[in-house]
């Protein structure tokens, strides 16, 4: 039966391209006559209501809702993308009345997660979505595609967002001057950055690119990878058969994937040769299995056909008719050499042709990592792969270069200066973190007392032995788990493949010792007796059924669960044992089928390695962790983290075992869950940083690429002052933070710096002269119910808080120092803020340690530990402080406080730095405090009023003008 109401709104729908307009005129316009009540609004209210899953007028409202709340950057809409405003100009614009909105509100909510940040260079427009739409043959696949895998209405329109942010900072193809633009794009870690570049390969090569070079890691496992994915979601059937038939075995000798089960059925169709449809074919020049080699058919493998000859190739009526190149190569040196000298042959049609590069893991091999104090008369030495990436960039004019990486800071210090390397001048774009993604904020309990650490990881300490027995219990403890929820109807797709990593070391001996241990332990675990079902029973009650996920079945019993036990065994032991060993220093070495996830039915397997089971290795399944390395290096720490990404139907199985007290050294031991937490903690900071500085200032950007280094947290251990003076000539000279928390960290370490710090904090300290009184938070996300505490509290004048700033002493006093420029600016100067409201947070605990500071009343001193190796404290503010703080600027919460506008609020701790409470009581003996051994630290929250009209909220200057061939950064007005 036609649905006549479907169509008519497909229809309509379908002339908005550019935006929302008036529904019922365009209904009435585009009506059948023989269904005239098809226009009336009421029938489509009553359809939403009463509509049930998967109705398709439903569905199609959904996207289309979907798209118009995330589109950036519109003309017929002035509110921010994602917000309920926005949703509410998309009504007016449509003349929906309350009840429809009412109805489409509950069956479409708005998307309100944040998405892609962008930091960026001005540049001109090109890419407009009119543009994007007319020419859109294998985007409109890939979105498809992407449907059809499940993706949701926004997750799509979200990546649409992001790659069209891309793909419009390129250069329009088909511009007379060349010009080629450098671009990064910051993910996270086994978050879907490949569905991105793939779908800005999609939407640049409809928009005319036609030479696509994918450099898809460093092994031709992960080329491989990178290359089926491609060949599955854009490039497509019929571009890989090219013309041959599918019915013809012998057709059909030399086409990959013949042995892929998932050839054809899961590769996209496009339902003919694309050159057939009015689009245009893409011609592969590598395939799954071989990289690139050679132009197999010569030079005239990069021969375009052009309609008009006398015409460059970027000549429109050129481009659009030739068909695309795309190539996956791994960042090998012989393999980019062959690629160059091939290049080279082809002469100037190089120059006409608008060519993509993407780089996929680009702060690996990528970044020129050579000393400049070693190169000759000051010319650039570079290592080998980024002297073929500048090599590709300087053949090929036309070239855009986009960077993608998890951990950006390598390529955002390179030399901006140097205008042949891979710098990110144009643009950094920073990912969202997408839903369903198991991140940091699922195994650490950043801004709350929370229960990811409870439910997921499990430490490894002295006392507790290895724990790698309870490893392996749980490895087959959640496999088994899956089976049975697989057999209680939860889709089994994602519970294909179920693996375990084991990463101790990066020594190869030590890995092939590590295996034998634990093949040894399997043979010994006794998991077909009573022995072994005793303890997954145990661990099944203690742990899996107390974090279970309400939403997915979990067997009552062990006994519900025990046939499942062994069928996870046998998968598990399947080949006689159950682990595989990763590394290797040749390709060989990953040559195993247990390790290709796409062509191996089942992967069921522990596998035990190091740097290769890191970077870019997609472990699928992966449940438990059992993690030990140490490493000083915060990048290779974070790409380490194979524990993250998507676990959909067993998120809560995951677990990772992860040592606390591992040595380093000698004499030196560190907590590697607490390691990356900390680094998590930098890069989710410089995230937030991008994001709050992201916003436009007149129509300009707040910050370019080139002022981006100074925002990087310069506390990290790995950042080296000789290589950050190197990479960027932009310093940072004011931070403007109204309405926002400003928590120094890197306080003095000298006893002595401490104590005239103390003192000068003397005569505020004094100034406690009446009781507590009590701070309330009201109920939040965070707790449904109010919670409050004590504290003492005085208000002094913005004066006399700047007298003590200024006076202050720091580890190091360029981190504070943007911060002081701003709040000295508070008088008036800027903006005016004429007190602030000082809060000392008192513990409630009965064994608090409270003592008098240079004749004070008596204060609770808090403890707090300084992050290892480095001079700043971890943390200040206790979170329900901070919130407190953020209440009373934000008026959110009813207080006899004296908060005014123009009030700010400081939170004030006498810290002791120590490792335990002994520690806090040795400072303060008989409950007199010694000023050296207290620090007191701050976190200071201006009120929201304070800064100026402009609302920028960056300043940067250059650091020597006179080095005029220096890269040097234009100085930031107020």
């Amino acid at each position: 039966m036609t649905d006549h109401l479907f169509n008519l709104h497909g229809d309509v729908l379908a002339a908005m391209r550019r935006g929302p307009k008036a529904f019922s005129k365009l209904a009435f316009a585009l009506s059948d006559a023989d269904e005239p009540a098809d226009i009336h609004v009421g029938h489509f209210r009553d359809r939403i209501v009463g509509a049930g899953h998967g109705d398709e007028l439903t569905a199609l409202w959904h996207r289309t809702l979907t798209a118009w709340d995330l589109a950036e950057q519109v003309d017929w809409s002035s509110s921010p993308a994602r917000t309920d405003a926005r949703r509410t100009d998309i009504y007016n614009r449509l003349g929906f009345g309350a009840d429809l909105r009412k109805a489409l509100d509950e069956a479409v909510p708005v998307f309100k997660e944040p998405g892609a940040t962008v930091i960026s260079r001005e540049f001109t427009s090109w890419y407009s979505r009119d543009t994007a739409a007319a020419r859109a043959f294998y985007w409109n696949s890939y979105e498809q595609t992407l449907r059809r895998k499940g993706w949701s209405d926004a997750a799509v329109s979200s990546l649409d967002e992001a790659s069209h942010a891309v793909v419009e900072r390129l250069s329009d193809p088909t511009r007379t001057e060349a010009y080629g633009a450098r671009g990064l794009v910051v993910g996270y870690v086994q978050s879907g950055k490949t569905a991105n570049f793939t779908g800005v390969t999609a939407k640049a090569v409809d928009a005319g690119y036609r030479l696509v070079i994918v450099l898809g890691g460093t092994l031709n496992l992960l080329r491989g990878q990178t290359q089926r994915r491609l060949d599955m979601e854009l490039i497509g059937r019929e571009n890989i058969l090219r013309g041959a038939d599918p019915a013809d075995t012998d057709a059909l000798v030399g086409v990959d994937y013949q042995d892929d089960e998932d050839w054809p059925a899961k590769f996209v169709s496009h339902g003919g040769r694309p050159s057939t449809l009015g689009s245009f074919d893409i011609e592969r020049l590598t395939t799954r299995d071989n990289d690139y080699k050679s132009l197999e058919t010569g030079i005239r493998a990069l021969e375009f056909d052009k309609q008009d000859r006398t015409q460059p190739l970027y000549v429109p009526d050129n481009l659009h008719h030739a068909a695309a190149r795309v190539m996956v190569v791994k960042k090998n040196s012989p393999v980019l050499t062959k690629l160059i000298k091939d290049l080279k042959k082809i002469g100037p049609i190089l120059s006409e042709i608008p060519a993509l590069i993407i780089d996929d893991e680009s702060d690996q091999a990528s970044v020129n990592t050579t000393d400049p104090k070693k190169w000759e008369d000051g010319k650039v030495v570079r290592k080998a792969i980024n002297g073929q990436i500048t090599q590709l960039l300087a053949l090929l004019p036309r070239a855009q270069y986009v960077g993608y990486t998890a951990t950006p800071f390598a390529n955002v210090f390179v030399d901006p200066g140097d205008e042949e390397d891979i710098f990110p001048r144009d643009f950094l774009i920073s990912l969202p973190r997408p839903t369903g993604y198991m991140g940091v904020q699922d195994f650490h309990d950043l801004e709350s007392e929370g229960t990811a650490e409870e439910t997921h990881v499990r430490g490894i300490h002295d006392d507790t032995g290895d724990r790698l027995q309870d490893a392996l219990d749980a490895f087959v403890l959640t496999g088994a788990l899956k089976l049975y929820r697989a057999a209680h109807g939860v889709p089994e797709g994602p519970f294909r493949h179920h693996t375990m990593l084991v990463h101790e070391s990066v020594r190869q001996r030590e890995h092939a010792v590590l295996a034998l241990r634990i093949n040894s332990m399997w043979h010994r675990s006794a998991y077909t007796g009573q022995e072994g079902h005793a303890r997954l029973a145990a661990l099944l009650a203690d742990d899996f059924q107390r974090f279970a996920d309400e939403d997915l079945p979990t067997p009552m019993s062990y006994d519900d669960l025990k046939p499942f036990v062994s069928r996870a065994r046998q998968l598990i032991n399947s080949g006689g044992e159950p682990v595989i060993i990763v590394n290797g220093d040749t390709e060989r070495d990953y040559e195993q089928p247990e390790l290709d996830f796409d062509r191996t039915p089942h992967v069921w397997k522990i596998l035990v390695g190091g740097t290769k089971l890191s970077r870019g290795f997609t472990i699928e399944g992966l449940t438990v962790t059992y993690y030990r390395r140490t490493t000083q290096q915060s990048d290779t720490l974070m790409q380490m983290g194979r524990w993250f990404g998507f676990r959909p139907g067993y998120r809560d199985l995951v677990r990772l075992f992860i040592g606390r007290q591992e040595p380093l050294g000698k004499k030196k031991t560190v907590d590697l869950y607490e390691a990356f937490e900390a680094i998590c903690r930098d890069e989710e900071m410089f995230r937030a940083q991008l994001s709050r500085y992201a916003t436009l200032v007149d129509g300009k950007p707040q910050v370019t690429p080139a002022q981006i280094p100074p925002l990087v947290s310069q506390h990290l251990s790995w950042l080296k002052p000789a290589a950050r003076n190197k990479m960027f000539n932009a310093e940072l000279v004011e931070i403007r933070s109204p309405g926002h928390p400003i928590e120094p960290a890197a306080y003095p370490t000298d006893a002595l710096a401490t104590r005239r710090n103390t003192e000068r904090w003397r005569l505020l300290l004094d100034s406690f002269r009446t009781g507590p009184v009590t701070v309330t938070n009201p109920p939040d996300k965070r707790s449904p119910l109010s919670r409050s505490f004590p504290a003492l509290t005085c208000s002094v004048p913005h004066s006399e808080l700047m007298s003590i700033m200024g006076r202050l002493e720091w580890e190091r006093p360029e981190l504070f120092r943007p911060h002081l420029v701003y709040l000295s600016q508070l008088d008036g100067k800027l903006a005016k803020v004429d007190d602030w409201l000082v809060i000392a947070p008192q513990l409630s605990r009965s064994d608090r340690v409270e003592a008098s500071i240079l004749g004070s009343p008596p204060l609770s001193l808090v403890r707090r530990s300084r992050q290892a190796g480095k001079a700043a404290f971890s943390r200040i503010a206790g979170v329900e402080h901070r919130s407190a703080a953020l209440h009373l600027i934000n008026r959110t919460a009813a207080t006899s406080l004296p908060v005014g506008p123009t009030t700010g609020v400081i939170l004030l701790y006498p810290v002791v730095e120590g490792k335990s409470d002994a520690d806090i009581h040795a400072a303060a003996p008989d409950g007199i405090a010694e000023p050296s051994a207290v620090t007191i630290a701050f976190t200071l929250v201006p009120p929201k009023s304070a800064n100026n009209s402009s609302n920028r909220l960056l300043r940067f200057q250059a650091k020597d003008s006179q080095r005029a061939t220096d890269s040097v950064v234009p100085t930031g007005s107020p």
